[in-house]
């Protein structure tokens, strides 16, 4: 390890040296950067192991009713006569009223225009019972209010892109928690390490201000200085015989 013997003066007054605190990012970068990669790496597998992906997707029709029946041919939509019909179509499994949790039935700035949105865990699934719902729906409630002014409007579609919006919420969380660890422990580690390598922390044991420093020098140094210095004599050397020869 290079020594170096410091010159003080007591006139010279401290500066606060920015540096240091990133010298000590620097040396530790490793440690930060191994324990950013784990606790990310933990983050990204438990998103993948507890989120789940929802899709979801609409159906329109149209009641011919007054204000006064549109709450109860609302209602009928999730009725578990209806939802048992659509599981029987599909094939689906569960109960009725499992699917009906599925399915959220709502009217557009209060106009006949109901709206017959699914959720589910397939897109394509979603889109079927969106469809399967409304047709079922149709012709059903003939059977069962005796009303026939229910209009289908354009198909549901298959909406590929997932409304859950928090998946990478633990990746985000599992890397934060590790740059701020592995921060703090590396001016942990470098709090209790007990080796003076800086000039500020000098300055603040013996309350002197640093004037200058001198390198170490060592037999290796030294050699390698002596052999340069012989050399370049040499080449002075030889440049002054051949101007004395000219």
């Amino acid at each position: 390890m290079r020594k170096k013997t410091l010159i003080y003066d007591d006139h010279m007054s401290k500066d606060i040296n920015i540096k240091e605190y990133f010298d000590v990012l620097r040396d530790r970068f490793w440690l930060i950067l191994i324990i950013t990669l784990v606790t990310t790496t933990f983050g990204y597998a438990y998103s993948q192991m507890n989120s789940t992906s929802l899709y979801q997707t609409s159906k329109r029709i149209i009641l011919g009713s007054g204000e006064q029946d549109m709450n109860t041919l609302m209602v009928m939509i999730k009725d578990p006569i209806i939802m048992s019909e659509v599981q029987s179509k599909l094939g689906l499994d569960g109960s009725p009223e499992g699917l009906a949790n599925r399915i959220e039935v709502s009217r557009i700035d209060e106009s006949q225009v109901v709206l017959i949105s699914v959720t589910d865990t397939n897109p394509e699934r979603a889109a079927q019972i969106a469809n399967t719902t409304a047709s079922v729906y149709k012709s059903k409630i003939v059977e069962i209010l005796n009303y026939e002014q229910v209009q289908l409007l354009s198909q549901a579609s298959v909406n590929p892109v997932s409304i859950t919006t928090n998946q990478n919420r633990p990746i985000f969380i599992g890397f934060l928690f590790g740059l701020i660890t592995a921060i703090g422990l590396a001016y942990l580690l470098d709090s209790i390490d007990g080796a003076v390598k800086s000039r500020r922390e000098i300055e603040d044991i013996l309350n002197l201000p640093v004037l200058g420093e001198i390198s170490y020098m060592n037999r290796r140094n030294s050699v390698t200085k002596k052999a340069k210095k012989g050399s370049e004599n040499m080449e002075v050397r030889s440049e002054s015989v051949g101007i004395k020869q000219n």
